[in-house]
């Protein structure tokens, strides 16, 4: 019976990290989605209006606890995750490009820009 659990905890726990369909941006004629690279994103949408770079935390298991901070940083490497925001004009939403490890990881809309 244990057993059993632990596989249903393993399958819960992993279906966590599952990528999530997100949005896809179009810029210029051309869609940029999740999976594309940085390069890719510069190409097609241009220099972002804002750019901006953070270590993200590290979990570890049980729990999904984050690396406390002695560890953090010297002995678990962080996650850098890049954020680029885009202004597509008014009227329009304002996209936010989040990049892992130089790929797109997520596409998300905010506030609409004012004129």
């Amino acid at each position: 019976m244990k057993f059993l659990i632990r596989i249903c905890l393993a399958t819960v726990v992993s279906a966590l990290f599952l990528p999530v369909h997100s949005e896809t941006l179009r810029c210029n004629g051309h869609i940029v989605e999740v999976g594309d690279s940085r390069l890719s994103v510069r190409y097609h949408c241009g220099e972002p209006l804002l750019q901006d770079s953070y270590c993200a935390p590290v979990y570890y298991y049980p729990g999904l606890q984050p690396v406390p901070e002695p560890f953090a940083s010297s002995v678990v490497p962080c996650l850098v995750v890049d954020e680029w925001l885009y202004d597509r004009g008014p009227g329009s939403l304002v996209a936010t490009v989040r990049f892992r490890a130089g790929v797109v990881l997520s596409i998300t809309y905010g506030a609409r820009a004012t004129p």
